[in-house]
């Protein structure tokens, strides 16, 4: 059933990376200021940044199964409204930025649901691979998806991203469907805010959960300004077309299938610990050559260098955070760790921003280079635990 389920998520993923590519290229094309731009990854991210905890509240007391379905359907949806939205031109930047927003509000609940789903499938001690094979399979849509994002708005129009990702969901539904459970979720007889006590309390107390949470903001605070400021990289600073665009964004997740070949082998040589704060030096490095180079294969070079250290980062600190939560609290938990992720990026996405705004491109990105170098040494303070492998 893993198979199925990883199958149905690289198609989803290969969906929502085209997406990305038209909600980003057509927020430039309707407003091109960096603040408006950046926004557009704000409003995916608020909702979870509110939401997550809740809604993972909500996935350990309702069945998970019919709870995904119903996210896919909202989705679609959502989706289908853009797409019909921007083809017939009465799309504006603020109807982008408010149906992004509640395509934020159904992920909340999808995610922390499809990850607490994932133990059901593995067995535990190959739980941290199972991790690494759905990063591999977000970074194989990452690679290839921008590039037909591009290709779809410069052939069919911006719209065409948007009716690629809505078809996309197909696949999740017809695994959802099929998908015959063994147990269900409920309710223990606990009223919800005891429920939200229950698992807020554990990630509290776990050392090893709460690093991981800090681990997360280290990272995407300053990691953030490249996903807020890539289109206005590829749009102002190279002149390119969406096309560069997302051939930019498919730099990034061939950077991060480089990555996932030497992550077990990084993991086992250096632990956890160094595995995060070397990856996320690398991630500096890169992003500080992209903050001062206007050549385009530089850039290019830089983002693939900024996917490595994305990619093994980010699948270091989930695979820990899955490893640690019981199966009782596991949504709970990794609402909380979608919650640092999400607030991180929306903080993150709205400051480097407004940084762009008041300088310019390359000052904000050398800020945020400079600042993930610092937090990349503090981070070595709060140990993850033991390690993966």
């Amino acid at each position: 059933m893993f198979r199925a389920f990883w199958i149905a998520s690289l198609i989803s993923n290969f969906g929502t990376w085209i997406h990305e590519v038209g909600a980003g290229w057509l927020m430039a094309s309707l407003d091109s200021s960096p603040e408006m731009v950046a926004a557009v990854r704000t409003a995916m991210a608020t909702p979870i940044v509110l939401l997550a905890i809740p809604a993972g509240v909500v996935a350990d007391r309702v069945d998970r199964r019919q709870l995904l379905i119903i996210t896919q359907l909202i989705m679609f949806a959502t989706t289908a409204t853009l797409a019909t939205m921007t083809y017939t031109g009465v799309i504006t930047s603020w109807m982008l930025l408010a149906l992004t927003t509640v395509m934020g509000m159904a992920l909340v609940l999808h995610v922390p649901t499809w990850q607490a789903s994932i133990p059901e499938l593995v067995p535990k001690h190959q739980m941290s691979r199972a991790v690494a094979l759905g990063s591999i399979s977000f970074n194989l849509a990452r690679t290839a998806g921008p590039a037909v994002g591009g290709l779809l708005i410069a052939t069919l129009g911006n719209w065409a991203p948007f009716v690629a990702n809505a078809l996309s969901f197909g696949g999740v539904l017809a695994v959802l469907i099929f998908w015959r459970r063994e147990k269900t979720e409920s309710s223990r007889g606990l009223s919800f805010r005891i429920s939200l006590y229950q698992g807020v309390r554990y990630v509290a107390r776990k050392s090893s959960m709460r690093n991981v949470m800090l681990g997360v903001a280290f990272f995407i605070l300053p990691g953030s300004a490249l996903w807020a400021l890539l289109p206005l990289v590829a749009k102002q600073r190279l002149d390119w077309d969406a096309n560069g665009f997302g051939l930019l964004v498919a730099c990034v997740g061939g950077g991060a299938l480089l990555a996932s070949q030497t992550l077990y082998r990084l993991q086992s040589r250096f632990g956890s610990d160094r595995t995060v704060a070397g990856a996320m030096l690398v991630f500096a490095g890169g992003l500080f050559v992209m903050s001062q180079s206007t050549t385009g294969w530089v850039v290019a070079a830089a983002t693939i260098v900024m996917g490595s250290g994305w990619m093994t980062t980010l699948t270091t600190l989930n695979a820990t955070a899955q490893v640690t939560l019981p199966s009782q609290l596991r949504a709970r938990g990794m609402s909380c760790y979608l919650t640092a992720m999400a607030l991180s990026m929306s903080l993150g996405s709205f400051v480097w921003g407004q940084v762009a705004g008041w300088t310019d491109l390359s000052t904000a990105q050398s800020i945020a280079a400079a600042t993930l170098v610092v937090t990349a040494t503090i981070s070595l303070r709060f140990k993850l635990g033991k390690s993966l492998v």
